[in-house]
């Protein structure tokens, strides 16, 4: 990855030589337009749910706008001259965006805001963690061959996005970055980000009470489980087959044999999955139950959004009361 991204960075320079360093993004690039990159849909919506009618006309770009997972993502060399020539950068931060710390040494934009959501959340951020049946993942395998790959320390679960909690936190740290690099028009972002936390919360309290009103208490992935800031928000129990940034996609017959296991011995009515049309170790769990009956559901982790999704309206606040439905049933039993 290290390589690949020297020569990223090389013909970026020579890019940069060739044109003059023009760019039309950005008001580091000589114009009076915001410009704001973002890596992931949930940053998106944030951003243009704290813009609302958008007053200073900002461009905000989305970097995996086309369903590309988060940890499998590569900057083009116009993903690195975007966020060099922008005004706010908003990224994950972890080790699926290692890449960025290059990224940034090329920057422009001397004043450039940049939000990583693991530092901003701080303390709040979970090492990611094995359960009882989860398969653990084969570290030797997938970094033998990186010359570069760092001493093994904790590995922190990336996917914060998926608490609302913290998404009401992470949209105030935005709308105070959007108030600095646009004064003019901080009173609107303030109310804007005010009345978006709003709607945060209020759903929070939803899953809250659905949480405290199911008959049961835990959830079973046939998956990777990035969904583990929300079950620790309202004290849902899980079993799964992988850990949320897992490379894994075959699960062993130890782990299909537990889970199996566990859904008889709980009493589950349905198989979690997350998005993605490989539903083969959910359904296969199912197959190796005593009923065989068990449905298999889907909770959205977004990591998938497309720009086409968006331009159809799906929203953060619309996948998350999606979702919301989906624990109510995965509960019931």
């Amino acid at each position: 990855m290290k390589k690949i991204f020297a020569y990223l960075l090389v013909a970026v320079m020579m890019t940069w030589t060739l044109g003059g360093c023009s760019s039309s993004n950005g008001a580091a690039a000589g114009n009076d337009r915001l410009s704001i990159v973002v890596t992931i849909f949930p940053e998106y919506d944030w951003v243009m749910n704290v813009l609302g009618d958008n007053p200073a006309g900002a461009e905000v770009t989305l970097l995996l706008d086309n369903g590309v997972d988060l940890h499998s993502y590569q900057p083009t060399v116009d993903d690195i001259m975007k966020i060099a020539n922008c005004d706010l950068f908003i990224y994950v931060g972890g080790e699926s965006d290692e890449w960025v710390e290059d990224a940034l040494s090329e920057a422009v934009n001397k004043d450039m805001i940049v939000i990583d959501l693991l530092e901003e959340l701080g303390d709040s951020v979970k090492e990611e963690e094995i359960v009882e049946g989860m398969q653990e993942e084969d570290h030797e395998h997938h970094h033998d061959e990186d010359e570069d790959h760092h001493e093994e320390g904790p590995e922190y679960d990336e996917h914060v996005w998926l608490s609302l909690k913290n998404a009401a936190k992470l949209t105030e740290s935005i709308s105070a970055a959007l108030q600095t690099i646009d004064p003019d028009n901080a009173n609107v972002y303030a109310g804007n980000s005010a009345a978006y936390v709003g709607e945060l919360l209020s759903l929070d309290a939803e899953y809250a009470d659905a949480v405290k009103n199911a008959s049961g208490d835990t959830i079973l992935f046939g998956d990777r489980f990035p969904f583990r800031y929300m079950t620790d928000d309202y004290g849902i129990d899980y079993y799964a087959a992988f850990v949320g940034c897992s490379a894994e996609s075959e699960a062993s017959f130890e782990t299909i044999t537990f889970l199996s296991g566990k859904v008889d011995e709980l009493g589950l009515n349905c198989v979690l999955t997350i998005e993605g049309k490989d539903r083969s170790i959910a359904e296969t769990i199912v197959q190796n139950t005593a009923s065989k009956a068990q449905k298999v559901l889907t909770l959205d982790s977004m990591q998938s959004v497309t720009s086409d999704d968006i331009a159809n309206g799906v929203t953060y606040l619309s996948i998350m009361n999606s979702n919301l439905e989906v624990l109510k049933e995965a509960l019931s039993y």
